[in-house]
């Protein structure tokens, strides 16, 4: 006996529309983009100078037990070079910098028209050229969030290199790898890089962020899709 099979049914499915889309990062030159390293390196160059004169890479836990039961009763007194004042006004890392980026979105700092914060970035930079676009997507919404939410006139500038950078950014500051690294305000001796980064890169474009600050209902809008959809399944207490 044979059976009809019913011909494929069509069903509508109903979908939000969604007013956010991704955020682009700002477009930056190759040019100018090698010329942002250039002036990058020279800036964190004396931090791996100091690093590599002034701090013993780990040896391990065996190392460092052998070398502390050889160790003499009369200690030595061990003279340290200052080190350099930029350390603190440069962050290093995924972790420190989404940190630093979440404290500025929450309003949490006193920040204030016309006075500088301590802990406020006004350069970030991301090697995009070795790392997943998953693992840096979000810095330009953290980036855009918190350049509204400082009252700073100046916003913060994000600049991704295309090209792979890490290895010469690690070797400049004198630690293993680097993937991004941000720069707080009135960084001593970053005001050469900071001109030709304000100059050259804009700020980071959230069209729908700007809209928030002048309040107005708007309507969900609900998209209709017409698809198709396998054929309904017969029972077997059906088929006789």
């Amino acid at each position: 006996m044979t059976t009809s099979v019913p011909a494929g049914r069509k069903r509508l499915f109903h979908h939000l529309d969604t007013p956010f889309s991704t955020v682009a990062w700002p477009e930056v030159s190759l040019d100018d983009q090698d010329t942002i390293l250039e002036l990058l390196c020279n800036l964190l160059s004396p931090i791996g100078q100091h690093r590599r004169t002034h701090l013993k890479a780990s040896q391990g836990k065996r190392e460092a037990k052998r070398k502390a039961s050889k160790k003499l009763v009369t200690p030595e007194v061990s003279v340290t070079k200052p080190k350099p004042e930029l350390v603190d006004y440069v962050d290093v890392g995924f972790n420190a910098i989404t940190r630093g980026l979440e404290t500025m979105s929450s309003g949490t700092q006193a920040i204030h028209a016309g006075q500088s914060s301590e802990n406020s970035y006004n350069m970030i930079f991301v090697s995009r050229g070795t790392q997943s676009a998953a693992f840096n997507c979000h810095f330009p919404k953290v980036v855009g969030v918190a350049s509204r939410m400082c009252a700073s006139t100046e916003d913060i500038k994000l600049v991704g290199f295309s090209k792979s950078c890490s290895d010469r950014l690690a070797e400049n500051l004198g630690i293993a790898r680097v993937s991004s690294l941000a720069i707080k305000k009135d960084a001593p001796g970053a005001q050469a890089l900071w001109t030709f980064v304000s100059g050259h890169v804009a700020s980071v474009d959230i069209a729908w962020l700007d809209n928030t600050r002048s309040i107005q209902y708007k309507p969900a809008q609900i998209a209709a899709v017409e698809t198709k959809i396998g054929p309904k399944k017969i029972k077997r207490s059906q088929v006789s």
